[in-house]
């Protein structure tokens, strides 16, 4: 019977929070394209944008949902630099852009949004992740899965403006 309240008294201990460290639960506060955007006209563009393209049948889209914007690092590191926002690339809802309504395209067995095929240059691909700078440019479109080192690398790369000084090549030592 001892042993018994023992184990129950250490599972609900360990439910109340004992088990999970604040940094463990970290999560990526995502947003829709229309609060990112008030969001960065509100705090006078101090944040970059950066955009999930992702699909709801996408298998890779999901694990890097939970390999990689679960990670802790990643996810202080993009709540702190960036605005996140999480696109349907197939949504059908109307979103406005530098004056201009984009609108979902139906086609074949599915359509697209043309936001999404703007953002992805026409390679509607996924997972592709995408970098704005704070006046809503286009820096770069990353396709596909990426572990959370890597990605990391790559969101440093824009977050803290070394596409200013370094070609990608040089800054991720690919160059000869």
């Amino acid at each position: 019977m001892k042993q018994l309240y023992f184990t129950v008294l250490l599972m609900f201990s360990f439910l109340l929070g004992g088990g999970i460290s604040d940094a463990q639960a970290q999560q990526v506060q995502w947003l829709t394209w229309q609060e990112a955007t008030e969001l960065a006209r509100k705090d006078g563009n101090t944040k970059k944008i950066f955009i999930d393209v992702y699909t709801d049948w996408c298998g890779w889209c999901k694990r890097m949902d939970q390999d990689t914007f679960q990670n802790p690092q990643v996810a202080a590191y993009m709540n702190e630099n960036f605005y996140m926002v999480k696109m349907d690339g197939e949504g059908k809802e109307p979103i406005e852009f530098k004056g201009k309504t984009y609108t979902y395209v139906p086609s074949g067995r599915r359509g697209y949004h043309q936001f999404a095929a703007a953002l992805l240059q026409g390679r509607l691909s996924y997972p592709t992740v995408v970098f704005l700078d704070e006046q809503f440019n286009m820096l770069s479109p990353v396709p596909g899965y990426q572990k959370p080192g890597p990605f990391l690398n790559i969101a440093r790369y824009f977050g803290e403006d070394i596409y200013k000084e370094l070609d990608w090549k040089t800054y991720s030592g690919q160059s000869k």
